[in-house]
């Protein structure tokens, strides 16, 4: 016979569990957002429709940078297959993004060879969030808010956030390929 406490333990964690797997109520998808790329144009995010994106905060001069060099190797393995990674520049996290965008282009470029997309320097959380980020907060939470520079967030094909991983992830991680294998 189980014991009627047990019982009523495992209610209340069934009861709770579904409390944080409901599905978010997106009004928008991220298709149908913008930003400025690093050269000042306007960046329609529907050109990504269909594919999967990997957008990571980033910064020049921060400890997390050498993973340039591993988004490189992520985007240039999976971009047949549909992976675009888009780097979103930010100087929030110990002013390690000092530069103008054309600096931050050069060194993008000069350093790690990056040819998938950078975007022009926003915030990426805070009340001056870039519409981006306020849209992933709302729609998955507070994973969502980058709390160091190179906090991805994984956007499905159908436009919305599949996961996130803090900066200690690396993008070659077991955990991150897995993740985009599972829905490229």
């Amino acid at each position: 016979m189980v014991n009627k406490s047990y019982l009523i333990l495992l209610i209340f964690i069934i009861m709770f569990s579904f409390f944080n797997k409901v599905d978010a109520q997106y009004k928008k998808l991220f298709f149908e957002l913008n930003i400025k790329s690093i050269t000042g144009e306007e960046i329609n995010l529907n050109k990504y429709k269909g594919k999967t994106v990997l957008l990571v905060n980033v910064a020049s001069k921060c400890g997390f940078t050498h993973q340039y060099t591993d988004l490189q190797t992520l985007y240039e393995k999976y971009k047949d297959q549909g992976l675009v990674v888009v780097a979103i520049p930010s100087n929030q996290f110990g002013g390690q993004e000092p530069g103008s965008n054309k600096e931050i282009k050069d060194f993008c470029e000069t350093n790690f060879n990056i040819t998938f997309p950078i975007t022009d320097k926003v915030n990426v959380k805070g009340k001056n969030a870039h519409e981006l980020y306020i849209w992933a907060r709302k729609n998955y939470g507070k994973s969502t808010i980058p709390k160091w520079n190179f906090h991805k967030i994984l956007i499905n094909k159908e436009g919305k956030i599949q996961n996130t991983f803090n900066s200690f992830i690396a993008p070659l991680s077991k955990k991150i390929i897995n993740e985009i294998e599972l829905i490229l």
